[in-house]
C-alpha cells in the first residue's frame, strides 16, 4: 500500500503517502532530512518544495460545483455530475487531493523543522531566520486547511479535526487517531507564533510575511466566532491594503495589480501546476473550460443563473471580470427552454490567464475584501448594524464605480444575511461559498441557492447548511489504510 506522491527540490526527498497518508513512510534507501539539509540553500530549496504542494484549485472546483456558483456547461461531458447532484463520497478527487495535497506541505515542513537545528545558521542569519519562519506558516495554514475542510465545527474545540503530525514518523505503520480541533487551534497558534519571530519582513504577496501571518489570524478568528480578535487583525491589514478600485480589480485577476493583494499562490508557465486540471490541480480556469474562456474554448461549467441574474444590468466590475460578456450567449426566455445548454451559455473568465498562458493565473488567498467583510462579521455580531453596513457599502462603492446607498439591518440574521449575499459575489470562484453557508448560512438565513430552471436537471436544488455534506469525508485511501482514523459522520 505505498505509493510515491511527489519528488521535492534537489535532494530527491520523497514524500510517500500510503498505508496512512498524513504519514510519512520511510522507503530502504531513503536520503533523510538530516543528509538532505545540511545548508541554508538546502533549506531554501526545501522551503521552494513545501510552497510546492499549496494549491487552492481542489477547494475553488469542489466549491463552485457543489453550491451554486456555477452548473453545466455546454461542452459538458459529465464533469462534476456527482458533485453537482450532492454525491459525495470518501473516493471524491477534490477529497484526495486537498487531505493529500496539504499533508504533503505538513510532511515537507516537518523535515525542514526537523533538520534546520543541525544547519549552521551563520553563513546567514537572516536568510535562516525566514526559512524558518515560512516553514512555520505553511505548517499552520496547512493544517488550519485540513481543519476547514474536515471538521464538523470550527467552533467546537472538541469536534475532531485531522491527524496532527507534528514530526517526521519514527514508526511509520502505526494507526494513529484525528485530533481536536482544540489541539489543532493550539498547534496553529504555536506556529504563527514561532513564525512571527523569524519572518523579518513581507517580502512580496507569493511568500508568506507578517502580513500572512496577521491574515490568517483574522480567519481563523472569524471561523471561530472570536469577532474582537478578528477585528483588530482584519483592521490592521486594511490600514496597509485598501479595497481596489474597479481599474485595480480588473488588473487583479490579470495578474498585474497587487492593490489588494495580501498573499497569492504564484503560478507560471513550466511550474509544476502547468496544466489542466479538472479536479484540482492545474489552472483555475481548467476548472471551468477546456481551452480558453471563450465561445470555442470547451466551457464545461458555466456562470450559475442564480449568479448571472443578480449582477445583470448593473455595473459591477464583479460582473465584467467573472463574466466573458463578449462571446457568451444570453437567452433571456432560458427559464423553461429544454435546449438551454446550448441557448444559454454564461462563460466564466475569472481566470482568463496570464503570462500568454489561457487559464493560467495566480490563485488568489488573502485579500484586503475579505478582511473588510470579516469587519462586517464582527460588527453585526456586536449587533453594530451601522457599522456593518458602512463596511457593505464601502466595498459596494468600489465595485459598482459609484456612491451607493447605505443599507439599513434590523436584526443580526439581516445583516449577516447581506455579508453572505456580498461574501457570494466579491469571493466567487475564489473557493469560499461552501464555507460560508457552513459556517454563517443559518445565522444569515441563507442556503444553496441554485436557478430554479438550472436544477431541475439535478437531483435537488439546495442542501441544509447542517447536512453532513458540509464536512468532507476523511479520504478512503487514508481511512482503509489508518485503523485509528474515525470517519466523519454521514460517511
Amino acid at each position: 500500500m505505498k505509493n510515491i506522491y511527489k519528488l521535492i527540490g534537489a535532494f530527491m526527498i520523497v514524500s510517500l503517502f500510503g498505508c496512512n497518508d498524513a504519514i510519512d513512510i520511510e522507503q530502504p534507501g531513503r536520503l533523510g532530512a538530516e543528509n538532505a539539509f545540511t545548508s541554508v540553500a538546502d533549506l531554501q530549496a526545501g522551503l521552494l518544495g513545501a510552497y510546492n504542494f499549496l494549491d487552492t484549485t481542489n477547494e475553488i472546483g469542489f466549491t463552485a460545483a457543489f453550491t451554486d456558483e456555477s452548473t453545466r456547461g455546454r461542452d459538458n461531458g459529465g464533469q462534476n455530475v456527482n458533485i453537482q447532484n450532492f454525491n459525495l463520497n470518501s473516493g471524491n478527487g477534490y477529497v484526495s487531493n486537498i487531505w493529500l495535497s496539504y499533508y504533503g506541505a505538513i510532511g515537507t515542513a516537518n523535515r525542514i523543522i526537523a533538520a534546520a537545528g543541525s544547519v549552521d545558521s551563520s553563513e546567514d542569519q537572516t536568510a535562516y531566520d525566514n526559512i524558518l519562519g515560512q516553514t512555520y506558516a505553511i505548517r499552520a495554514y496547512s493544517f488550519f486547511q485540513i481543519l476547514t475542510y474536515f471538521s464538523t465545527d470550527y467552533r467546537d474545540d472538541s469536534a475532531l479535526a485531522g491527524i496532527l503530525v507534528t514530526a517526521p514518523a519514527t514508526d511509520i505503520f502505526a494507526d494513529v487517531p484525528r485530533s481536536t480541533n482544540g489541539d489543532f487551534y493550539a498547534q496553529i497558534e504555536s506556529d504563527l507564533n514561532a513564525a512571527a519571530g523569524l519572518i523579518t519582513s513581507n517580502t512580496n504577496q507569493t511568500f508568506m510575511g507578517q502580513d500572512f501571518l496577521t491574515a490568517l489570524r483574522a480567519r481563523m478568528a472569524a471561523y471561530r466566532g472570536q469577532y474582537t480578535v478578528a477585528d483588530g487583525h482584519a483592521a490592521s491589514l486594511l490600514a496597509s491594503y485598501p479595497i481596489a478600485n474597479q481599474a485595480q480589480y480588473v488588473n487583479m485577476f490579470n495578474d498585474s495589480d497587487f492593490t489588494e493583494i495580501i498573499f497569492s499562490l504564484e503560478r507560471n508557465r513550466n511550474d509544476s501546476f502547468d496544466g489542466q486540471g479538472l479536479t484540482g490541480g492545474g489552472w483555475a480556469g481548467s476548472l471551468f473550460a477546456f481551452i480558453d474562456s471563450s465561445a470555442g474554448g470547451g466551457p464545461y461549467m458555466e456562470m450559475s443563473r442564480a449568479v448571472f441574474n443578480i449582477l445583470d444590468g448593473t455595473s459591477d466590475v464583479r460582473l465584467t471580470t467573472a463574466f466573458n460578456a463578449g462571446d457568451s450567449t444570453v437567452d433571456t426566455g432560458y427559464d423553461g427552454n429544454n435546449n438551454y445548454l446550448n441557448d444559454d451559455v454564461l462563460l466564466v473568465q475569472k481566470y482568463p490567464g496570464s503570462d500568454g498562458q489561457p487559464l493560467m493565473n495566480d490563485l488568489k488567498v488573502f485579500r484586503s475584501a475579505e478582511m473588510l467583510l470579516i469587519r462586517a462579521e464582527a460588527a453585526a455580531s456586536a449587533s453594530n448594524f451601522t457599522a456593518a453596513a458602512t463596511f457593505i457599502k464601502q466595498l459596494r462603492d468600489a465595485r459598482l464605480g459609484t456612491a451607493q446607498p447605505i443599507p439599513s439591518y434590523a436584526n443580526q440574521t439581516e445583516a449577516f444575511g447581506a455579508i453572505l449575499d456580498e461574501r457570494r459575489l466579491e469571493l466567487l470562484y475564489e473557493g469560499h461559498r461552501w464555507v460560508d453557508l457552513k459556517r454563517l448560512g443559518d445565522m444569515g438565513g441563507r442556503a444553496i441557492d441554485r436557478d430554479a430552471w438550472e436544477c431541475s436537471f439535478l437531483a435537488g436544488c439546495t442542501l441544509s447548511n447542517s447536512d453532513f455534506r458540509f464536512t468532507l469525508p476523511i479520504p478512503l485511501s487514508e481511512v482503509t489504510a489508518n485503523a485509528a482514523v474515525q470517519q466523519n459522520p454521514g460517511y
